[in-house]
């Protein structure tokens, strides 16, 4: 029987989405013939009520961010890794990392012996179609690890050559309130300059505009399943609704904090390696919390997209010679990115600094800010590409002594 993960990591309050995802967890156990493990990777101040909403399922490990730390220190200390105090820094952080969460649960998930993870956000629920919930899990359950040929999809858009290889990857994207809180001045005229800051270099003005078009804006809602096998388009899957067979053991994802996007990278490994993936249409329900609109939390989020525009200057450069999902191929051109001038990226934090400052409001205080921190911020995005090939270096060694910890102290 398989095993796999199902994991919500968290830093809010969000006993709501964990009731959703423990019924999807039910749904998958009476559906196939799976064993579900339900990981909560839980760094929010709610965890006894979390607890209380867990407690009648089954399977479950909810974790504290001690419980996680205790296990990554035996983990590291079996490793024998290089550098173990930096590596535990990287995978455990005092500052809020999407990337860094993830690859916890990767580890976790290995621990557990489970062959898969399927991640799911704590800002989400599940749409709901003719009275019944629409669970991702199904169509990543019919396809995800077996080969392209027996995968579940409804359609097949599948190089010929790649049928005989593991489907790695299955995922949807989102409906409802735009993937990253942008939306109050999505008309307003300076939007464009902001969101087009993320293009590669060397994008046209047309790119530009589709690009900003498309970008963060989700899907449409559900109305009958669609499934299509392929090597899977970036742009049409969130991480919020994602799950990974065998790519998450063999390389992480970027750990570095308080940077929106840093937990896309895998995404972009399997198009770049042309691994098989499912694309469907089970899409999650993004919302914005409520603490996002507090002046502390916009600050907070416009900075994290800030910095995800510095990390685009590194990752292009990455996505644009990667070939295949070899660690240590990928590994050398991390460490070549971070090598570039950072002249460019020099030019666009000052263009980051007038687009937020164009949008005048709130937006402002956010140009001050780059402006105040520009330095840092530079320095800060190249050290996070370095910091990342260090951890795809120690991976493999990690994810094999993650196999042989256990979850509670030995």
């Amino acid at each position: 029987m398989r095993r796999v993960c199902l994991t919500v990591p968290t830093n809010r309050e969000c006993t709501a989405t964990l009731a959703e995802v423990v019924a999807e967890a039910a749904y998958a156990r009476e559906h196939f013939d799976v064993e579900v493990c339900l990981l909560v990777l839980d760094s929010s101040a709610d965890f006894a009520a979390h607890a209380r909403t867990l407690s009648g399922a089954d399977d479950v490990w909810h974790l504290d961010e001690p419980a996680q730390r205790e296990f990554l220190r035996r983990m590291i200390r079996r490793s024998g890794v290089a550098k173990p105090d930096l590596v535990a820094d990287l995978l455990l952080p005092d500052r809020l990392s999407y990337g860094a969460c993830t690859n916890r649960a990767f580890l976790i998930a290995a621990a557990l012996g489970c062959e898969s993870v399927h991640r799911r956000d704590s800002d989400s629920f599940f749409q709901t179609y003719r009275g019944e919930k629409v669970f991702p899990i199904h169509p990543e359950l019919l396809s995800l690890g077996l080969p392209a040929h027996r995968a579940g999809a409804l359609e097949d858009r599948l190089d010929p050559s790649l049928r005989d290889a593991t489907v790695a990857m299955v995922g949807a994207s989102f409906v409802g309130e735009m993937s990253v809180d942008l939306g109050e001045v999505r008309d307003h005229e300076a939007y464009y300059d902001l969101v087009s800051l993320w293009a590669a270099d060397g994008t046209s003005e047309q790119e530009k505009r589709a690009l900003v078009e498309e970008s963060f804006t989700g899907s449409e809602p559900f109305d009958g399943d669609t499934a299509v096998l392929g090597v899977v388009d970036p742009m049409r899957v969130d991480m919020h609704n994602i799950s990974f067979h065998g790519l998450h053991e063999r390389i992480p994802l970027p750990p570095a904090t308080d940077t929106i996007g840093s937990d896309y990278f895998l995404i972009h490994v399997a198009d770049k390696a042309r691994l098989p993936g499912v694309l469907h249409n089970r899409h999650i329900v993004n919302f914005h919390t409520a603490e996002r609109k507090t002046d502390a939390g916009f600050a907070a989020y416009q900075m994290r997209f800030a910095k995800f525009i510095l990390s685009m200057y590194y990752l292009h450069f990455i996505y644009e010679r990667m070939t295949d999902d070899d660690p240590a191929a990928i590994a050398a051109i991390v460490r070549e990115s971070a090598w570039r001038s950072r002249e460019p990226n020099e030019v666009k934090i000052d263009l980051l600094e007038r687009a937020y400052r164009g949008l005048g409001g709130r937006f402002a205080a956010v140009a001050d800010e780059i402006r105040e921190r520009r330095a840092s911020l530079l320095a800060e995005a190249c050290r996070d590409i370095d910091d990342f090939a260090l951890l795809i270096d120690a991976w493999a060694a990690l994810i094999e002594a993650a196999r042989g910890t256990s979850l509670r102290d030995d």
